[in-house]
């Protein structure tokens, strides 16, 4: 990877964010919060950021882009939680600040969790993929908004069930019918939040095309018909 070079840049920032966002986002998963009446797990927070930043690299870095990176962030999560794992087995100093039961009730995930959490990543991305250059070729190039709102739409659907049934549904930590809530209320949080985006998106989008297509530069703009991966 060339620094020097713009489109490279761009890539490693947007590349660095999602990375960071969908590892934040598998850690805090596990504890769930209550907004207005309504159950949520804390792992909404980051995923904004993760969803704008998929649409991004999905536009300019076509489907190879998203794909090798949810596979290399796919083992980053499983790296994280091997540490983290590795440090619970770890005895606290007598002096410690953090005692070894708060440090494993916060960080100390079950199995059920992580299976769940990690596999409703990588298929969730997948989808996003296919989705967002299904409505990209439907539409020549056109209506941004759509290709990504409707395509973090249909994943995070995908995602929510897949997270919350693995995690909390199958071992029986949650019945089916607060199963059904929580997906219903996270789905629809995550839906909100991806509408409420899109203008997110057309600014960074519109800042990304301004630093590409500045003067001394070798960028060539993203061509469908090209991108492939």
């Amino acid at each position: 990877m060339d620094l020097n070079n713009r489109k490279d840049l761009v890539y490693l920032i947007l590349a660095g964010l999602f990375v960071a966002n969908a590892i934040l986002g598998e850690i805090l998963g596990g504890k769930l919060i209550e907004v207005g009446g309504y159950i949520m797990s804390l792992g909404v927070i980051p995923w904004p950021v993760v969803f704008i930043t998929t649409d991004l690299i999905n536009e300019y870095y076509g489907k190879s882009g998203v794909r090798r990176l949810t596979i290399l962030t796919v083992g980053l999560i499983l790296y994280a939680f091997v540490i983290i794992f590795i440090s619970m087995g770890i005895p606290a100093s007598s002096i410690s600040p953090v005692k070894d039961a708060a440090f494993n009730s916060v960080l100390g995930q079950s199995q059920w969790i992580i299976a769940g959490s990690v596999t409703a990543f990588a298929v969730s991305q997948m989808v996003d993929v296919a989705v967002f250059w299904l409505f990209r070729d439907a539409t020549g190039g056109k209506m941004l908004w759509l290709r990504a709102t409707g395509s973090t739409a249909v994943s995070q659907l995908i995602d929510t069930f897949i997270v919350l049934g693995i995690g909390f549904w199958l071992p029986g930590k949650i019945s089916t019918g607060n199963f059904l809530n929580l997906a219903f209320t996270n789905y629809t949080y995550k839906f909100g939040i991806a509408i409420a985006l899109t203008p997110l998106i057309y600014a960074a989008h519109n800042a990304i095309e301004r630093y590409l297509h500045a003067p001394h530069h070798d960028y060539t703009p993203p061509n469908p018909q090209v991108i492939e991966g």
